[in-house]
C-alpha cells in the first residue's frame, strides 16, 4: 500500500517546522571567534573612550558627532541625518547635541526647508577642539588596530565588517535611528 501525498507533505512541513524551532549551536570554533570579537571590541571602544574623555574631554560617541558634522557642507546637518549616520536615537542625539551646545562646540538651527526640523552646526570653538584632539584620537586607533594588522589582514577585517554592517542593515528595516 502506498502512503497519500498529502501525508509526506504533512510530515516533511513537520520535519521543517522542528528544525528552524530547534537553534544552530555555535560550534567550538565559532564560540572562540564569537567571545574573541566581542572582547576586542569592547576593549576598542574603551581604550577609545578613555584616551577622548583624558584628552579631549568628551566620550567617543561625541568625537564621532564632531568628525560627521565636521564632514558635513558648512559644517552643518539635520538632526534626523546625523542621528542616522552615528546610529544612535534621535533622543540619545538630543543629548549629546545639548552637552556639546554646553561646551559651545555645537549650535542648532531652525531647519530653513522643514518647520519641524533641526540643523546641528558645528561651531568655530567645536571645530577647534576637533584639530586639537584628532592627532591623540589617530595615534591611539593606530596604535590599537592598524598597527596589530599586517596589510592584508587590514583589507579582510574592512570586507568582514562591511559584510556584517550590510546583512544587519537590510532595506527597510526597523532600527533606532531611523524612528
Amino acid at each position: 500500500m502506498t502512503k497519500r501525498p498529502e501525508e509526506d507533505t504533512a510530515r516533511t512541513e513537520r520535519k521543517v517546522s522542528a528544525a528552524a524551532a530547534e537553534p544552530r549551536w555555535l560550534t567550538d570554533a565559532e564560540q572562540d571567534v564569537w567571545r574573541a570579537f566581542l572582547h576586542a571590541t569592547t576593549l576598542l571602544e574603551d581604550h577609545l573612550d578613555r584616551q577622548l574623555q583624558r584628552d579631549a574631554g568628551m566620550p567617543h560617541v561625541y568625537y564621532g558627532l564632531l568628525v560627521s558634522l565636521s564632514e558635513a557642507p558648512r559644517r552643518r546637518m539635520r538632526m534626523t541625518e546625523l542621528a542616522q549616520q552615528a546610529k544612535i536615537t534621535r533622543s540619545r542625539l538630543s543629548h549629546a547635541v545639548a552637552r556639546l551646545e554646553k561646551n559651545g562646540w555645537v549650535r542648532r538651527e531652525d531647519c530653513p526647508s522643514d518647520k519641524r526640523g533641526q540643523l546641528a552646526v558645528l561651531t568655530d570653538e567645536g571645530f577647534a577642539m576637533l584639530q586639537r584632539s584628532a592627532p591623540g584620537h589617530v595615534a591611539a586607533v593606530r596604535a590599537a588596530l592598524f598597527d596589530r594588522l599586517s596589510p592584508e589582514q587590514v583589507v579582510q577585517l574592512g570586507e568582514m565588517c562591511r559584510t556584517i554592517a550590510e546583512g544587519l542593515q537590510p532595506a527597510g528595516a526597523d532600527l533606532p535611528w531611523l524612528r
